[in-house]
């Protein structure tokens, strides 16, 4: 048995009381967990089943088998009360956002403590921020997760940080050069883009001022860019979702 941090990314009912779940986890990166009874309501009238809601951050007690295709957890409960997370109807929708764009990029069982550290920490600010970080989370959280996979933004040095910069999608850099294809980013979002890598902390996000049109733009962009870079990617559900509760 193992102890691990784990974010829920998906979960499917099986039978009449279990549940399989889709699991980012801290040491064994993405995992399938059979959890059985989770669904059946307590005397208190809640079901275990909400442990494992998309976009929960548990600590858990996992078995753990390599060639198992399907394991099993043990023992759960919240790493951290994200109260805000399930309640706030806005927040949810980042949340699920965000647990969405993991989904569609994870592909193999490989740990990536780095990540999983980005997850934690962007999942605790996402709960105790306040509207105008929230507001810019999304398109934060979008940009910065490309460095875990291998292509985040970056400046071509003829292109330095000159403000006139495109920012070509399918070859993941700023330039002043037109490109020949269709994928990349006008001047004035390229630089909103430009801008968000610079940032550091979320709490910075209250300085970036763009309207819910720029932010819905770039979101759009950026799931272009995903899909450009990952092999099968598919489209974000929770994305028109997202620039709907954020206008």
């Amino acid at each position: 048995m193992h102890k691990t941090k784990g974010l829920v990314l998906k979960t499917v009912k099986y039978g009449e009381t279990s549940v399989i779940v889709s699991v980012y986890t801290e040491l064994f990166g993405l995992q399938s967990y059979l959890v059985n009874g989770v669904r059946t309501v307590s005397k208190k009238g809640n079901t275990k089943a909400n442990f494992f809601q998309p976009a929960a951050l548990l600590d858990l007690v996992v078995y753990y088998n390599e060639f198992k295709q399907l394991n099993r957890i043990k023992e759960y409960k919240w790493v951290a009360v994200h109260a805000h997370l399930f309640t706030d109807v806005l927040k949810n929708g980042v949340a699920l956002y965000m647990t969405e764009l993991l989904t569609n990029c994870l592909k193999e069982p490989e740990n990536n403590p780095d990540l999983f550290a980005f997850i934690e920490d962007s999942w605790n600010h996402l709960n105790d921020c306040s509207d105008a970080v929230m507001a810019n989370f999304p398109v934060f959280f979008a940009v910065h997760l490309t460095n875990f996979f291998g292509f985040m933004p970056r400046h071509r040095q003829e292109a330095g940080e000159q403000a006139d910069a495109l920012f070509d999608l399918r070859d993941g850099v700023f330039t002043i050069a037109l490109p020949a294809h269709p994928f990349y980013l006008e001047a004035r979002y390229a630089q909103v883009v430009a801008e968000l890598l610079r940032v550091r902390r979320p709490e910075e996000l209250v300085e970036i001022q763009i309207n819910a049109s720029v932010r819905g733009h770039i979101l759009a962009a950026m799931e272009q860019y995903y899909s450009l870079h990952i092999p099968d990617f598919g489209r974000l559900k929770s994305l028109p979702v997202l620039r709907e509760i954020l206008r």
